[in-house]
């Protein structure tokens, strides 16, 4: 923006200066010419050898100035054609050796001011850490996202206890997933999974402060907990249903 800007200013003061040039050329080639009339022993224009010199060397110098101005735009057309569009690497022999040095100090500047301008041991509220595995995770929306992901275990759920509710987007977690709360293991405590991903949620929703790491921690190994229980009771049923339908097929056989 600031180039751009500096070019157009540079570009209008050289639009400025070659028409004050011109206007001042145009008014001095005017005067002369004046003069050598009322000099002439006629005050005329006619056999005015005078007036022709000055003439002459005005359309002179203006299409020399021509010329000079033609050759010199062509001069920095043609350079510019010689730039190589396509991207390569320098090589050493490539350039002269003070330029190849100049352009490793500024390279080596830049890389070293790059590093150096990184964050370093600093931490945002509600953010993972700049390192580790967290890094760009805003634990708010990480959570409230888990929710989703249950979602598609909701579907299994539903396979599993046919009454299941449906999932709303305000429902209380530990509401929600009632029916599949005695399949859940109990800690020290006596609270499950379930208990301690309500808590994380409800603190990610309705909370004025942001979600530690500690507890966006724990709400999401408690969101994974969920369903791999959801997982595996349907893997269950799907077994019985197998063995089920093994069995009928050979007391189908036996008895036929």
């Amino acid at each position: 923006m600031l180039s751009r800007r500096a070019s157009t200013i540079s570009g209008i003061a050289y639009l400025v200066v070659v028409l004050v040039l011109t206007f001042f050329i145009g008014l001095s080639c005017g005067l002369l010419l004046s003069q050598s009339v009322r000099n002439s022993p006629t005050r005329n224009w006619s056999e005015n050898f005078n007036a022709v010199v000055i003439g002459a060397a005005y359309a002179i110098v203006a299409v020399g100035s021509l010329a000079y101005c033609l050759k010199r735009r062509i001069a920095v057309h043609r350079k510019l054609q010689k730039i190589s569009k396509s991207y390569y690497i320098l090589g050493r022999s490539d350039v002269p050796k003070s330029v190849y040095r100049y352009m490793k100090q500024e390279h080596a500047r830049a890389c070293l001011v790059t590093y150096e301008s990184q964050p370093r041991d600093i931490s945002q509220e509600g953010w993972g850490k700049p390192g580790s595995s967290y890094a760009g995770v805003r634990f708010r929306s990480a959570l409230i996202q888990t929710i989703r992901d249950i979602d598609l275990s909701d579907k299994v759920a539903h396979q599993v206890i046919p009454r299941h509710p449906i999932l709303r987007p305000h429902a209380r977690m530990l509401h929600h997933f009632r029916f599949i709360l005695p399949l859940l293991p109990r800690d020290s405590d006596g609270l499950t999974a379930l208990h301690y991903y309500d808590s994380t949620i409800q603190l990610a929703r309705h909370a004025s402060r942001e979600c530690t790491e500690a507890e966006f921690t724990i709400g999401l190994r408690c969101a994974n907990e969920i369903k791999t229980v959801l997982n595996d009771c349907r893997l269950e049923m799907l077994e019985e249903s197998y063995s089920d339908v093994g069995h009928a097929h050979g007391d189908t056989s036996i008895s036929s």
